[in-house]
């Protein structure tokens, strides 16, 4: 059993509306609008990482909607729009004023979502070229401030992050750091489990080799053994002792591997009395 002071683990997918889903998670005649009840009411997921608010800024109304279609303990994170990550002309510690309306209306459109408290974090996918240069951990404090009340969680792609004064200063700022599992190549940030805020924060997206040599759409192409997922249980069991709240997200979301992972990881926390 976990003591008092463990996080509740929270576990759900990388987004849900995939037409691959369709057949393989989803019942092939139920209609798209119900899909969300579906991941919810039968798949048993309580929490979800909203993906299209990275392609473009998501609407106060979109976010409603998906508000209303969830019970009140339901709980949403959301990926930060791809302009406020992928800028790399506009990523400065002092951005224009016209960049930092973006920040404005990001916030704007998540309203809905702080307002039902329903909101966990926002997380910030920065790409393989963003290093832990000074005026990137400037515009981190920056992002992070932009937020105002809203949780940050920051996702790195390459391992300079992994240095003990980048976790320090992620923790100063109450940055949460997003430990992720993908393909192990040299390129990319290991699996390296650590908490620098409140909220820890797991991304699994599979560990297809040929990450770097095909599509976005089939870069996550993988399902995890029951053996490789077991293999989480004893880091995320200790990532909760340090943490009020732990959220895993499975990325792997080609042909419906996320979902079927998701349920398999979760009867293995009931399994270990964790809840």
């Amino acid at each position: 059993m976990q003591s008092e002071q463990s996080a509740f683990i929270h576990v759900g997918t990388s987004g849900f509306s995939f037409d691959d889903w369709k057949g393989s998670v989803y019942p092939p005649h139920l209609k798209k609008g119900e899909w969300l009840t579906y991941y919810e009411k039968v798949l048993g997921f309580k929490t979800l990482e909203l993906n299209f608010t990275y392609y473009a800024l998501p609407s106060p109304r979109a976010l409603a909607g998906l508000s209303a279609k969830t019970s009140e303990d339901f709980l949403f994170s959301v990926k930060a729009f791809k302009g406020l990550t992928h800028d790399s002309k506009g990523m400065k510690s002092n951005p224009s004023s016209d960049y930092l309306a973006r920040f404005d209306r990001f916030n704007e459109s998540l309203r809905p979502l702080v307002d039902a408290g329903k909101l966990i974090c926002v997380l910030a996918q920065f790409p393989f070229s963003f290093y832990p240069l000074k005026e990137n951990l400037d515009y981190l404090k920056l992002f992070k401030e932009r937020m105002r009340d809203i949780p940050l969680t920051v996702e790195f792609r390459n391992r300079y992050w992994l240095q003990p004064h980048i976790f320090d200063f992620l923790r100063l700022h109450l940055i949460g750091y997003c430990v992720v599992d993908e393909p192990k190549l040299p390129q990319l940030i290991p699996f390296y489990p650590a908490a620098t805020s409140p909220i820890a924060y797991f991304r699994f997206h599979g560990r297809n080799t040929s990450w770097f040599k095909v599509p976005a759409s089939v870069r996550y192409n993988y399902l995890y053994s029951p053996e490789e997922l077991r293999s989480f249980l004893s880091p995320v069991k200790s990532i909760a002792a340090q943490s009020k709240s732990l959220f895993i997200f499975f990325n792997n979301c080609h042909a419906g591997s996320a979902a079927q992972n998701a349920t398999m990881f979760v009867h293995m926390l009931h399994e270990e009395q964790l809840p």
